[in-house]
């Protein structure tokens, strides 16, 4: 017998990432096959606008769930320590971060982005974590001119290419699919210049719930992950069917785009070897240790928060339940 058949569904104010997306579409494919219900909860999602600020949002309690940026947790973390949300299932064991470049240009190395002009969105996730990836490569972080803009990436892309910056910050397959949209190929026209090969301690997108939250409701957390973990398995199973999921709540979205960046996440940024061993959804701590030890030194945070501090593996379902492995979709 699950909560919801003998009480009121508990329902829990959920932050996205960003607009409703292909990437999300386990959290999609829950709702629509009742795995939320089955375990007592009803979700109420709201649209983000990036994973960093997901985490923030989190802490000043105007959501009691949502999905958020391991590497801003650690930032947020050392800072507001009680506040703070916490990981309960890390989505992404492969950083998607990426500084992406003309593939003719003269960028043909991390360390030739010195006197040159990147563009970035406001609080994108890869470029709070330029300071970690300019100290893995041995560049001045002042050398480099970053302009911020507003602009979708499906325009940024195109004026990118005609000379106007030098490289976009984002995510491999966010630029990916939305230079797919622009148009244009993007295997042909971009480098790619990965966090995951010059930072690879580094995690990415998690689901989090709040302290007060997993202290309060330790059951409705573990009925949470379960119902997601289960979405993915059938995300997995069969991406077509999750990107109609997603566009039931977004009519207008690119079917194709939004396949590509699945499949594309799927492939990439959930792809790690370390997904054999202790499944989608698990960390190693001494990765997690790691990173928040870069990210301390980096950024001159005020504190090391502890990898037990950043993510609680308790509400994690049993190995044999979890994805183990998504290098197949390479």
């Amino acid at each position: 017998m699950t909560t919801s058949d003998v009480q009121t569904p508990l329902r829990l104010r959920f932050i996205l990432n960003t607009f409703y997306s292909g990437p999300q579409a386990w959290f999609f494919v829950a709702e629509d096959k009742g795995y939320f219900r089955e375990e007592g909860l009803a979700l109420e999602f709201t649209e983000g606008d990036t994973l960093a600020n997901a985490v923030p949002r989190l802490a000043d309690g105007l959501y009691d769930a949502g999905y958020g940026d391991m590497n801003a947790l650690v930032e947020c973390a050392a800072s507001r320590p009680e506040e703070a949300p916490v990981a309960v299932f890390a989505m992404h064991n492969r950083s998607p971060y990426t500084i992406a470049v003309p593939a003719d240009g003269p960028v043909l190395a991390p360390q030739d982005l010195a006197g040159k002009r990147l563009v970035t969105h406001p609080n994108d996730a890869a470029w709070r974590m330029f300071p970690e990836f300019c100290a893995a490569c041995g560049i001045a972080p002042d050398s480099v001119s970053i302009e911020v803009s507003a602009l979708p990436h499906k325009d940024i892309v195109p004026l990118m290419l005609q000379g106007r910056w030098d490289g976009l910050f984002g995510f491999v397959n966010t630029i990916r699919a939305q230079t797919i949209e622009a148009g244009l190929d993007a295997d042909r026209l971009l480098r790619h210049f990965e966090w995951q090969h010059h930072v690879p301690s580094l995690y990415g997108a998690a689901l989090m719930v709040t302290p007060t939250l997993r202290d309060a409701h330790p059951g409705a957390v573990a009925g949470l992950v379960r119902a997601v973990n289960r979405g993915l398995a059938d995300t997995v199973a069969d991406p077509d069917a999750a990107i109609a999921a997603v566009a039931r709540r977004n009519p207008g979205l690119d079917r194709v785009a939004n396949r590509a960046r699945l499949v594309g996440t799927l492939g990439l940024e959930m792809a790690h070897p370390e997904g054999a061993r202790i499944g989608i959804g698990a960390v190693n701590p001494e990765r997690l240790t790691a990173t928040a030890a870069l990210m301390a030194q980096a950024k001159a945070l005020p504190s090391v928060p502890a990898a037990t501090r950043l993510f609680d593996a308790g509400f994690l379902p049993p190995l044999a339940a979890r994805v183990r492995t998504l290098a197949q979709l390479l």
